[in-house]
């Protein structure tokens, strides 16, 4: 059983931070949540999110899972205005989700889970560095490195206590010095580690740019963002696997 509504916002956020990576996944309809956790084709990037039933305007669940196509899904929730309600309710006898708003009524066939890759587990790291900035800081970074690269590095100065966000083209450089009076909160540590710089573009269009950032950081380790939305009952976990480098 599952029957929900929900904002059209929150809802596109929710799909906004898995579609970014995959085509499709499971949805865990949990008593108390809405769950998704998926990983790209490659095995390079990695997402965990939740979705309290308290975001919900209601919400009816008993631990089912589903399949999903989120390009259809996405489109679907696109039709709707940020402030209209999203009715969703699952037909357990056809598998379809009926899909409701604003005078519009959508039937989307579901994909059976067992075809869906499967979920990943999110290991549980000790990284020595934690960084937590605005996501408008973390935005123009990543905007200043794609000017000069496909890499991205993200690191700790220790001794000066700011995080740098750099890279390195075959011709220009550019860097981001965050210092400790700039950012929110950081745990200096030994932290250096190279990106993919096309996967964090990706996981940078999903977090808010007024949203509260919070980066996991090691040396050669991958990297985890933390971010909430849905005014804190979203919870989103993007882990991205470094680019070992070659000396």
């Amino acid at each position: 059983m599952f029957k929900a509504i929900v904002s059209a916002s929150t809802l596109r956020d929710a799909l906004d931070s898995v579609s970014v990576l995959v085509d499709e996944c499971k949805i865990r309809l949990n008593e108390d949540e809405l769950a998704i956790r998926a990983v790209d084709p490659a095995n390079v990037g990695m997402v965990d999110l939740s979705l309290e039933a308290a975001a919900f305007e209601s919400y009816e669940a008993d631990g089912g899972v589903i399949g999903v196509n989120l390009n259809r899904l996405e489109d679907i929730a696109g039709m709707a205005s940020s402030g209209d309600l999203v009715h969703l309710e699952l037909d357990e006898e056809t598998r379809k989700l009926h899909i409701e708003m604003e005078g519009l009524s959508y039937t989307l066939a579901l994909i059976d889970p067992d075809s869906i890759r499967q979920e990943p587990d999110i290991p549980d790291l000790d990284l020595a560095a934690e960084i937590v900035l605005e996501g408008a800081q973390l935005d123009r970074g990543i905007k200043a490195a794609d000017m000069v690269s496909d890499h991205i590095r993200l690191r700790v100065d220790e001794a000066d206590e700011a995080f740098i966000i750099e890279a390195e083209g075959d011709t220009d450089d550019v860097d981001l010095r965050l210092p400790r009076e700039d950012l929110i909160d950081l745990q200096a540590g030994p932290a250096d580690s190279l990106f993919s710089l096309d996967y964090l573009k990706d996981m940078n269009k999903a977090i808010p740019s007024d949203a509260e950032v919070r980066i996991e950081l090691g040396e050669e380790f991958p990297v985890k963002l933390h971010y909430e939305f849905a005014e804190g009952m979203g919870h989103t976990t993007f882990m991205l696997a470094p680019r070992i480098q070659s000396d």
